[in-house]
């Protein structure tokens, strides 16, 4: 029995490893092995999916567990050329029947790429022929329904007009995030953030006697007011009002909508932008976030409409939803605002943060050279690539601010990879000003300290003005 299971674990590992090098290396090294080369029927050898890159990750892989196997790393390397030589078979058989590269065909699939490795193991093991069946038996239907699962939930896009690049790294995080049959184990796949948020912190507060504290502190909602200066600002967008709000978490926070509207006070905007992060968890159904966005947007008032961008708590499959309840969705696109003969370009990017589907390059396709715009993301991190393309003005929020801070208001942790100084509030880069939301909810813990969430409402100015008081507070333009 220690011989099948040591001959049947060989298999999985040797046929699992050329999928784990296009996770880890996306498409570095994917060259085909064939080099587009056809054979004589003007077919491809083996097609694209069998890369230079699976051909070395499966050799070294294979190699390397020649201790596990108690075998000679010379016995691995050659059981692994095997695997490789029957893989190979396979797909020119495959070529020559027509099929699709990347079609998997049940015992065509595994057949050549298992017996010829599993006798020759079992051979150097000196096991009995029933452990080499009995590893072929089990390794055989097994690996067929992984690669379905490959094909058809990690390298298949979920709906038509998929807004994404298809990535099978993008795939699985989705699967793991919106795969709605899943919800009732959703925490299990996503374990590692629940016993950091759901136990590790809030156990911590609790110890501390801070969590009602902190409970409370999230819903003590601060609505700022900001002048952004904008000098290219076409004169008729002068005064142009803006509503932010970011980091939402609905389902997070009980009577947060209603908070959010009582700061409105029923004031109308020229324009409302949502940064994305609209359902509490990264995980888990989206019904309950929806019922309360409706809620929402029902009662927000704007000229010129509701826009937003995806977070990294949202799903593609979000959007249709988003939209239905009255948030026009920007996935790397952009839409123009027009005012008394002049416009204004509002850029929407995908998630820079967790997914990394944001393409600032298409997203400023439409828009002509010089023109004003303002881009909106979810996270700062794009801020660079926004700069590149000469954004006037960068709009974004999930790191809160850093939800828990010091006592000095300092973030001790941001979750970005933007620099410290785009954490919260205003920030420059290289003449493009930015933005940056504390939030209106809480992530992960529903907890704040030392930092409240915010509504933020800009205005964009085209001259330096007197400064002007808001909420008691003294507001100077940048």
């Amino acid at each position: 029995m220690t011989a099948a299971i040591k001959i049947l674990l060989f298999l999985f590992w040797g046929n699992l490893l050329p999928p784990l090098a296009s996770l880890a290396l996306g498409d570095r090294f994917a060259r085909p092995l064939d080099h587009g080369f056809t054979w004589f029927d003007g077919r491809p050898l083996f097609g694209p999916h069998k890369t230079i890159r699976g051909i070395l990750a499966s050799l070294v892989g294979g190699s390397l567990v020649f201790p596990l196997l108690g075998v000679s790393w010379q016995t691995a390397t050659c059981a692994t050329g095997l695997l490789l030589t029957g893989d190979l078979l396979s797909s020119f058989i495959k070529r020559r029947l027509h099929l699709a590269s990347g079609k998997s065909v049940f015992g065509l699939d595994q057949i050549f790429e298992s017996v010829l490795p599993a006798l020759y193991l079992g051979s150097q093991m000196q096991s009995p022929l029933w452990a080499v069946v009995l590893a072929l038996l089990i390794f055989v239907p097994v690996a067929h329904a992984g690669a379905r699962f490959w094909r058809h939930v990690l390298l298949a896009p979920p709906m038509d007009n998929y807004q994404r690049l298809v990535r099978s790294t993008v795939r699985l995080r989705e699967w793991r995030s919106c795969h709605q049959p899943l919800a009732r184990w959703h925490a299990w796949f996503n374990f590692s953030s629940f016993i950091h948020n759901r136990i590790m912190i809030n156990t911590v507060f609790r110890l501390l006697g801070h969590y009602d504290e902190g409970l409370a502190n999230a819903l003590k909602l601060e609505l700022t007011e900001h002048e952004i200066i904008c000098p290219t600002l076409p004169k008729s967008f002068d005064g142009f009002t803006i509503l932010l709000l970011t980091d939402l978490h609905l389902d997070g926070l009980p009577g947060l909508v209603d908070l959010v509207l009582a700061h409105l006070d029923k004031r109308s905007f020229d324009l409302c932008l949502i940064g994305g992060d609209i359902r509490m968890e990264t995980y888990g159904p989206i019904a309950p976030c929806l019922r309360e966005l409706r809620r929402l947007l029902l009662h927000i008032q704007t000229r010129h409409g509701i826009f937003g961008v995806l977070g990294n708590h949202d799903c593609i499959e979000m959007v249709p939803d988003f939209e239905e309840a009255g948030m026009l969705m920007l996935v790397n696109d952009a839409t123009i605002i027009e005012q008394e003969g002049e416009n204004l370009w509002l850029v929407g990017i995908d998630d820079p943060h967790y997914y990394k589907t944001h393409d600032t390059a298409r997203a400023f396709s439409a828009v002509p050279a010089n023109a004003f715009s303002l881009m909106l993301a979810h996270s700062p991190e794009a801020y660079q690539e926004a700069a590149r393309h000469q954004a006037a003005l960068y709009l974004c929020g999930h790191t809160h601010g850093g939800q828990i801070c010091l006592a000095s208001g300092t973030p001790i942790y941001t979750n970005s990879r933007a620099p410290r100084y785009t954490a919260k509030g205003r920030w420059q880069y290289q003449g493009m000003q930015g933005f940056t939301s504390r939030g209106v909810g809480a992530s992960g813990t529903p907890l704040r300290f030392n930092c409240p969430g915010e509504i933020a409402v800009l205005t964009l100015r085209a001259a330096q003005c007197q400064p002007v008081t808001a909420n008691d507070k003294m507001i100077f333009p940048i």
